[in-house]
């Protein structure tokens, strides 16, 4: 990513704040939010065009939970990048949900994967259905869902992926491929459901 801070400054910044240094975050945020901006801006491009949110407005509330959040203890720059992704996927299929409930599925969110994870026949996925699909896939095998998670929302490579989940890299290629392919097929049946 562009702009990235050094890793060891971030490093030290989240293990102050794990301590318990609430001033951490204050000189944390604007190391990362060049990122973090990256990564919603990423995401806010798979939503379609009326969407109310903005990429803007998702780091700042990325950055609000964070500051509630006292039991969270990070291990390193990938970690915060993942959970940042985490959330900001969180507010999004929430943001989708409260949505649809309010339409009683009229004008959904809809996302499309980017090109790492592509919908069948490029289609547009829902973002409920990519969220669904996800939990599904963790609950029959969670590290796939987190290299998912880690590769396509937090935007890391193989490298960091493998990193973060303390496997090797040959192993993070082979668990995206079955995963990706999974996610393919599950978002083309709920598309035909």
């Amino acid at each position: 990513m562009s702009g990235a801070a050094p890793a060891q400054e971030v490093t030290r910044l989240l293990r102050d704040l794990s301590g318990g240094d609430p001033s951490a975050l204050e000189r944390l945020v604007p190391l990362v939010y060049g990122e973090l901006r990256e990564i919603a801006t990423r995401e806010m491009r798979k939503e379609r065009g009326e969407h109310t949110l903005q990429a803007t407005a998702l780091v700042h509330e990325v950055v609000l939970r964070f500051l509630g959040a006292t039991d969270l203890s990070w291990q390193s720059r990938a970690h915060f990048m993942h959970i940042a992704a985490q959330a900001m996927r969180r507010i999004l299929v929430d943001h989708a949900r409260a949505r649809r409930a309010e339409k009683r599925g009229g004008d959904l969110v809809r996302v499309t994967l980017d090109e790492q994870l592509r919908a069948p026949d490029g289609q547009v996925a829902d973002a409920v259905d990519i969220d669904d699909a996800l939990r599904r896939l963790a609950t029959l095998d969670e590290r796939k869902a987190r290299v998912v998670e880690l590769r396509v929302f937090a935007g890391l490579s193989v490298e960091d992926t493998a990193r973060v989940l303390g496997v090797s890299e040959p192993t993070v290629k082979r668990e995206w491929r079955f995963a990706r392919a999974w996610l393919q097929r599950a978002l083309s049946d709920a598309e035909h459901d």
